[in-house]
């Protein structure tokens, strides 16, 4: 128990371990790297942009798509950002006031771009008019108050303060007066004014304007708080990581002591491992002792017994290092056999009281004693009384046997401890006590086995008397079905009711004293009704798994499609019992029984080794084994009665086997390679759907006028049965067994048959289409008649083109085959007349 609860704990701390690596391993260290990751990229998409948004102030940028690229980078950041702390409702917040940031940033950027394009587009215009009107030579004070204006124009570019401002209004001021005055006299308000000085007076003044509103908004943009946003994100990303870090080194901790428990115990279960493998090593010598002297027993004379039983009592105890052994029966012994190694002596009273001690208060395992240490036994009189035999250990186990009488197999240990430590080796001495036991009581067995011999002999006679009272039961009961079936055609015609009832009452004790028969000989007939094969194997696995040696496998292979067969549950799930124990039992009770059931379409009439298939859909059962085979000399009588090759066989499985299978219209096949195994293949026919029931009327049967009525019947006798209920329901029966008998005595007189009945119950489906055609061809106002056990076999236009009139159910009963003779043949009759009036 201690090495199972170590084999069943390794497996729990090897999960334990695994689930703690695999937590370290998806734990949210990967997540904050990634956030820390994502951080430096904010910061320096954010320097980026602002490096960029100065280069577009200073000019050096023409082009805005880095800005959008890295507004958008920025953007990615922030979700990338928020997905890796998802989880984390403080970081979360922390990142909702960094994206507010960043967002107010993107606003600034926006109306830096518009602003911008405007200002770099004015300081163009500013620069090349202002290089138009300075140029050299002019006798005018118009030059100098440009370039003063360009000169404080540049000072505003660089500095934005009040003072370069009011520095440029000034020289704006001043060179307005350069504008011409209009009409009235009046100088003309700057910009409104035509001309390169008015272009420039114009540009000058809204650079004037938009050059402190660039650098205010370059400003602000640098003022956005995304800095410390970010640094209070990586705080918040730092103390989880420390926090992380401190959760995952313990983990490492409890890992690193897990891993600890797991070794030592692996270790344990390796040193409980190596003591079972050696107390096995021990258990398998023993049982291999135990095999050799059951051999010696099974080859020794009767007259040699005494001498194979001491000289197995010192094989066993040499098995188990001791030095004494003994077994006694009775109690006083009234036999003694003992063995002592050279130099050691038995007691003068031992081992005579070993039966008497051995029902004392002894460590016991059931029947067997085992005392490893005397000495560490209670004191008192128990141990006195086995250290005065000289007893250092002692091992013992005492039965029954066969007479009734105390049995005792006992082992001494002299100069050492008992060397017989484990359970398992103390069950072996129940077994070697019924070796040495059994050995006594040969001459008993032999007496036995010559009484169950006789036994058995008697029970085949009684098999042979049962298989000739159901061949018996089987004719009498044809003769009572007669009787009965006049009886019910008779109570209806006859005013003697009361008399015809008593004569069926009798058929109907008869018929159940034949029952009564058929149930003791083991062949009652059953009426067929439509069986699922799936089903019946279902059951047959579930008792064959209950019943076969552990040693044999079961493997069961069905097809998915549904399976139907017409016969008897009980007889089709014996016939599946006797072949998969036939199969164990040919393979020695070890190996593989393979049980395969497929639907087969059988194209052409097929041999096989034990009868013939028509074509038609079939069931095909297969039982195969891996057993020693079946030779030809025994593979010719396999299916007679009472032949076996077993000792114990009765012969009476296979032959029952056969006939269930005949009695369901089907055929067995036989392949069986000696050393290899056999396959037995059951072809059972397969339907569509279930037997029709017909029941009799308790009305009068229509009875005939003397029509001739052609019955087809392949069975003689049934044929008569068939023939006599028809001539009773007033009809004229021709009866034919074979089909080209019939059809030929049909052409030679067409009008000389009203009505045809055939009986298809052993003939093929085109056989049968044949025959009816042919019928039909010749006269098409003659009404067939087909009895069939199925009438699903044939479909619905099937039969319509074949001619037939009217299914029956097979065997053909009284009640139906009148009401249905009597239909067709009023039918034919309106039609002939229909016909003859139409003429």
């Amino acid at each position: 128990m201690k090495l199972i609860a170590a084999l069943l704990t390794a497996p729990l701390l090897v999960v334990f371990v695994t689930w703690l690596s695999l937590s370290a391993i998806t734990s949210g260290a990967a997540g904050f790297d990634r956030a820390l990751d994502e951080l430096d990229h904010i910061a320096w998409n954010e320097a980026d942009l602002h490096r960029d948004v100065l280069s577009a102030r200073a000019g050096l940028l023409r082009n805005y798509d880095p800005l959008v690229q890295e507004e958008d980078a920025l953007d990615a950041s922030v979700a990338a950002l928020r997905a890796s702390m998802a989880g984390d409702a403080v970081a979360t917040a922390a990142i909702d006031r960094l994206a507010g940031s960043l967002a107010q940033q993107e606003e600034w950027v926006e109306q830096f771009k518009s602003t911008n394009a405007l200002l770099q587009n004015s300081l163009a215009y500013f620069a090349v008019f202002s290089a138009s009107l300075t140029t050299p030579g002019q006798d005018s004070p118009l030059p100098g108050t440009v370039s003063m204006l360009a000169t404080a124009m540049l000072r505003l570019t660089l500095d934005t303060s009040p003072a370069a401002a009011a520095a440029v209004q000034m020289r704006l001021d001043q060179l307005a007066e350069f504008v011409p005055a209009d009409v009235s006299g009046r100088v003309a308000p700057g910009p409104v004014a035509p001309g390169p000085v008015a272009a420039l007076l114009a540009h000058g003044r809204l650079l004037h304007n938009l050059l402190p509103t660039a650098d205010g908004i370059v400003r602000s943009l640098s003022a956005v708080p995304s800095k410390r946003d970010l640094a209070a994100i990586r705080t918040i990303i730092l103390a989880r990581q420390d926090a992380l870090r401190i959760a995952e080194f313990r983990s490492r901790i409890v890992l690193y002591l897990t891993s600890l428990c797991l070794m030592g115990l692996l270790c344990a279960a390796g040193w409980k491992l190596w003591l079972r493998s050696r107390a096995i090593r021990r258990r398998a010598a023993f049982e291999h002792v135990l095999a050799d002297v059951s051999m010696r027993f099974v080859a020794a004379r009767t007259e040699d017994l005494d001498a194979t039983i001491d000289a197995a009592l010192e094989q066993m105890a040499r098995c188990v290092d001791a030095e004494r052994a003994y077994f006694i029966v009775g109690d006083p012994p009234g036999q003694l056999r003992r063995w002592s190694m050279p130099g050691i002596e038995f007691p003068a009273n031992w081992p005579a009281r070993a039966v008497s001690l051995a029902g004392r208060g002894y460590p016991k395992f059931g029947e067997i004693v085992h005392v490893a240490r005397v000495w560490r036994l209670p004191r008192g009189a128990d141990r006195n009384a086995l250290a005065h035999a000289g007893l250092q250990g002692w091992a013992c186990v005492a039965g029954r046997g066969r007479d009734g009488e105390t049995a005792l197999l006992g082992f001494d240990a002299v100069t050492h401890p008992c060397r017989i430590m484990r359970v398992g080796e103390l069950g072996l001495l129940r077994m070697a006590l019924d070796v040495v036991a059994n050995a006594r009581d040969r001459r008993a067995l032999e007496q036995e086995r010559t009484r169950l011999e006789t036994r058995l002999q008697q029970a085949r006679r009684l098999e042979t008397i049962g298989a000739l009272a159901s061949g018996i039961a089987h004719n009498f009961n044809n003769i009572i079905g007669a009787i009965l079936g006049y009886t019910e055609m008779a109570n209806e015609r006859s005013t003697s009711s009361r008399t015809l009832e008593e004569i069926r009452r009798a058929g109907e004790r008869a018929r159940e004293l034949v029952d009564q028969i058929l149930t003791f000989a083991g062949r009652r007939n059953a009426r067929p009704r439509p069986i699922d094969v799936h089903a019946v194997i279902a059951e047959a696995t579930s008792l064959l798994r209950a019943s076969l040696p552990a040693t044999v496998e079961l493997a069961v292979a069905e097809a998915p499609t549904a399976m139907v067969v017409a016969g008897v549950h009980a007889q089709l799930l014996q016939v599946v019992l006797n072949l998969c124990n036939n199969a164990a039992q040919a393979m020695g009770h070890a190996g593989r029984v393979e049980l395969q059931i497929t639907a087969e379409e059988v194209e052409a009439p097929r041999s096989l080794s034990h009868g013939s298939l028509l074509a038609g859909r079939f069931v095909r059962i297969a039982v195969g084994d891996t057993g020693r085979g079946i030779d030809d000399a025994a593979l010719a009588h396999l299916f007679e009665p009472f032949f076996t090759t077993r000792a114990t066989g009765n012969g009476l499985g296979l032959a029952t086997t056969r006939e269930i299978v005949r009695d369901h219209g089907g055929v067995i096949h036989v392949e069986s390679t000696p050393y290899e195994g056999s396959r037995f293949d059951i072809w059972l026919p397969c339907i569509d759907a279930a037997i029709p029931n017909a029941g009799t009327s308790s009305a009068a049967f229509p009875s005939g006028h003397g029509e001739t009525v052609l019955v087809l019947e392949p069975d003689s006798d049934r044929l008569l049965r068939d023939e006599e209920l028809l001539a009773a329901l007033g009809y004229e029966p021709v009866g034919f067994t074979r089909a080209a008998d019939a059809r030929a005595a049909y052409l030679a007189a067409p009008e000389r048959f009203d009505a045809a009945v055939v009986a298809c119950c052993s003939w093929s489906r085109e056989a049968v289409l044949e025959l009816t055609t042919a019928l039909r061809s010749t006269s098409r106002n003659m009404p067939i008649l087909l009895a069939t056990s199925s009438n699903d076999a044939f479909g619905a236009m099937t039969l319509a083109r074949a001619g037939i009139s009217e299914v029956v159910s097979w065997p053909i009963k009284a009640a139906e085959i009148a009401v249905a003779l009597q239909d067709r043949l009023r039918a034919a009759g309106q039609r002939q007349a229909y016909c003859l009036g139409d003429d």
